[in-house]
């Protein structure tokens, strides 16, 4: 009995407590006037801001049970150009002011509102009154500014213009909860935007936030987290007497050239930029960001150094990165010298679009580089990029058995692309160097090159029609693959009326070979080709067509030891014609009829108008030549040619 009687008075007590209170509020919804609400929330809402609240809708004011006042269509801010626009204000008041008739704002919230930050030359943004006005309140302990300590942010929108630099971007479906208590130094933004079509969480912590609100150094924690892109900076921050931020950053992406294109930046043309990641300890003063302990992730390959990114004027990227091992080939993926049948220049568009983007200064080493099927050792390159024109260097690169320097110089202009290249090919392998770069597979041994052309066009076929330059080659200790001169030369010189056959099979072994091309509107002009061996030797002029890959040359070849002692050494002049790719050799006929005794007077017979129809099906059948039709058909029965 005693035990229910004490909780019945408790009952009793509590529902008295309650009609008391709710009494009161009643009772202050009569003593408090509306409009005096209103005046008094627009006060704290001023002190709070820093920013005088134009109010262009209607109020409504409740206090029981609780207590709120929402404003429809608020504009804080100069009209001309406001800071914040909102379809609805809503500022939640404290309950035990409220009963001794004073207003103070517990929270406010924010419907769908539109939020603007302009900065101007000197950094300055029309929130500067803001932070103001948060700053003096916290230096003075001023309970009506320090009390409004939480804001909600619905669905709202956040543009960011610089005005001097007239860029804007914009943050949409912006959900956001802000807190900085009274009783503690920190600060707090926890939600999730739009950017570019993309959603992202994002968390920010101070850990000071009066310093930071007076440009002091503070704590700072950032989180971002989208698909293209997650994001983590642990460190400090300040603003005077500039902006600075120490601390250590992490990013990763599943594919670095979505989270650029997001991002608005354009990568470099070619293909991968596809896995990334970045750890590195980060230094920005002012408008430039360093980077130190660089430890970087891209397409599998990891390497280590420096980054500095510049964002004063135009942005540029410089640094110096070492890696173990490089795999370039998902960079030169899309890059098409041939066509499909690898028979001729590609005409597909080059595009370099991606190279107007960024200004870059980037020198790079490696132990092992590998480009497509071609595999270079210790390798170090340089890669300049201003304006669109972009210049790779090499400093030494091992590759071929052999060492490589030089550069390639690549503009990029409205309607073509212009290329220089310059390039020094060292005790490389003639066979595999050639073969890989010119799909030229005809010349082996060890030799010296040189490369030193430039020409301009909207395509790579394009381009080798203004081609203008020169090349040098320097050879010893090879052969020429898929062509037996000496077999050829023995066998005319046995029997200059053989038939030529097809020699194009076996090998041409020599001790020395030295070409001399001049190159003019895509015209190789062959001034000084000799071939040394020890049993042949060539001699070549003519020209060669880069456009259509095709030969046009003369020459003499020699056999070195003769036939018999006090002989003279066989020569014969001979035509090089048709496709580099898999050229035709073809002696000169009449060379080798006037060596033929027999057959000579027959040259003189050929000259005769009226008898060289007949003699020359003769001299075609004894050289192996194509017969007319008519001599083509069989000959009567019972009767021989």
């Amino acid at each position: 009995m005693n035990a229910a009687a004490g909780l019945k008075r408790l009952g009793l007590a509590l529902l008295a407590a309650f009609v008391a209170v709710a009494g009161l509020l009643m009772a202050a919804g009569y003593l408090i006037s509306a409009d005096t609400v209103r005046s008094q929330a627009l006060r704290e809402i001023h002190a709070a801001t820093g920013l005088e609240p134009v109010l262009r809708g209607s109020t409504k004011v409740d206090l029981f049970p609780s207590g709120s006042i929402s404003f429809e269509d608020v504009m804080l801010g100069d009209e001309g150009r406001p800071a914040l626009v909102a379809e609805r204000l809503t500022a939640r008041l404290r309950f035990f002011p409220l009963l001794i008739g004073r207003v103070e704002i517990a929270d406010v919230s924010l419907e769908q509102p539109t939020i603007r930050i302009d900065f101007d030359a000197d950094g300055q943004t029309n929130w500067s009154g803001l932070i103001a006005a948060l700053a003096n309140g916290r230096k003075r302990g001023d309970a009506r500014t320090t009390g409004f300590s939480e804001m909600r942010i619905d669905n709202g929108t956040v543009i960011v213009r610089d005005l001097t630099r007239k860029n804007e971007e914009k943050l949409t479906d912006f959900d956001f909860s802000l807190a900085w208590p009274s009783i503690s130094k920190s600060f707090g933004a926890t939600g999730h935007f739009v950017w570019h079509k993309q959603p992202v969480d994002a968390t920010l912590t101070l850990a000071d936030f009066p310093a930071a609100l007076n440009g002091n150094r503070t704590g700072v924690r950032l989180r971002l987290a989208g698909a293209p892109l997650k994001a983590a900076f642990e460190g400090s921050i300040s603003v005077k007497p500039t902006l600075r931020i120490e601390g250590t950053i992490a990013a990763d992406s599943p594919s670095l050239r979505t989270a650029l294109l997001w991002a608005g930046q354009r990568p470099l043309p070619g293909g991968g930029f596809g896995r990334f990641t970045l750890k590195a300890q980060t230094n920005v003063v002012g408008g430039t960001v360093g980077l130190s302990g660089v430890n970087v992730e891209l397409d599998g390959n990891s390497a280590e150094g420096v980054l500095t990114f510049a964002t004063d004027g135009r942005q540029t990227l410089q640094g110096t990165l070492a890696a173990d091992k490089l795999d370039l080939t998902p960079y030169v993926s899309t890059v098409r010298l041939l066509t499909t049948n690898q028979r001729g220049w590609d005409n597909a568009n080059i595009a370099l679009d991606g190279l107007n983007g960024m200004d870059l200064d980037l020198r790079l080493s490696a132990g092992n580089v590998t480009v497509s099927n071609a595999t270079l050792g210790r390798t170090a390159i340089a890669a300049n990029l201003r304006g669109g024109h972009l210049v790779v260097t090499i400093g030494e690169a091992q590759a071929y058995g052999g060492v490589i320097k030089g550069s390639l110089a690549l503009a990029n202009f409205e309607d073509s692309v212009d290329v220089k290249s310059q390039l020094q090919f060292i005790d490389v392998d003639l066979e595999s160097c050639l073969g890989q770069l010119f799909n030229l597979k005809r010349l082996e041994g060890r030799g010296n090159m040189s490369l030193a052309v430039e020409g301009r066009g909207d395509s790579v076929l394009a381009v080798t029609r203004t081609l203008h330059g020169e090349a040098s080659l320097v050879g010893q200790n090879g052969a020429l693959a898929g062509l037996n001169v000496e077999q050829l030369l023995r066998r005319l010189e046995r029997r200059p009326l053989s038939g030529a056959g097809d020699f194009r099979s076996g090998r041409t072994p020599y001790e020395k070979i030295s070409v001399g091309l001049k190159i003019e509107k895509g015209m190789a002009s062959v001034e000084d080709v000799k071939v040394e061996g020890s049993a042949v030797r060539l001699g070549l002029v003519g020209s060669a067509s880069i456009p259509q890959r095709e030969l046009d040359l003369k020459g003499t070849a020699t056999l070195v030891a003769v036939a018999r002692p006090g002989a003279t050494p066989f020569e014969l002049p001979f035509i090089v014609q048709g496709s580099w790719d898999d050229p035709l050799m073809m002696p000169d006929p009449e060379a080798l009829i006037r060596r033929s005794g027999a057959a000579a007077p027959l040259l003189n017979a050929v000259r005769d108008r009226s008898a060289r129809d007949q003699v020359r099906s003769v001299i075609d059948r004894l050289t192996g030549g194509a017969q007319p039709a008519a001599e083509q058909q069989p000959a009567p029965a019972g009767k021989a040619d």
